[in-house]
């Protein structure tokens, strides 16, 4: 019965992997901050809330958004409305197995990516080449934490080209900046 059976071992690496990389998120290191006043950076810091300068910062640069935890935040929000969230987790995902050097968990999260990102069969493929996802196929046999490297990069240009422009002219940008504009002048 399912309700009783305990869970597959993969199932467990599945949501480790998922929770190691929210995880991670939290750890990974964020640019300073500059704000409006000292007040505005106490209420930021409670609320989790990027400061004005940051959320101005993420239109000058993708970079500079997908390194803050609060850019990557609202960037999801806004890959979920459009029904491409997978691409970012997977950009995620790959970063995180980049960082692993036991070979035994790099052979397990190369699958769990494998499984959840590039098969065909999968619900939450992304979107990448024929040669690539060959390229990935080949290297299944022996992985690597670099396996996915071609692939990552496949799919941060096309979030970089396709989903971050449309992501700045969203309301979901333009809301929280406008909501930024207001705390500075409330402060």
């Amino acid at each position: 019965m399912y309700c009783c059976s305990p869970p597959r071992m993969q199932d467990v690496t599945r949501i480790s992997l998922e929770l190691s990389i929210d995880k991670t998120e939290d750890r990974m290191e964020r640019s300073e901050r500059q704000t409006c006043t000292k007040m505005d950076s106490i209420e930021a810091a409670d609320e989790q809330q990027p400061s004005l300068d940051e959320v101005l910062s993420w239109a000058r640069s993708f970079e500079m958004m997908l390194r803050s935890l609060e850019g990557r935040e609202v960037f999801r929000e806004f890959l979920r409305s459009e029904y491409s969230e997978d691409n970012l987790l997977f950009w995620l995902a790959c970063e995180e197995l980049k960082k692993e050097t036991d070979p035994t968990v790099v052979e397990e999260k190369s699958r769990i990516i494998y499984e959840d990102y590039v098969s065909i069969l999968s619900p939450k493929e992304v979107s990448l080449d024929s040669r690539v996802r060959e390229g990935i196929n080949q290297t299944l046999a022996e992985p690597s934490n670099l396996m996915y490297e071609e692939a990552q990069f496949q799919i941060y240009t096309l979030m970089h080209r396709d989903s971050f422009p449309r992501f700045l002219n969203s309301s979901v940008y333009r809301d929280l900046l406008a909501n930024r504009r207001r705390a500075c002048l409330d402060t």
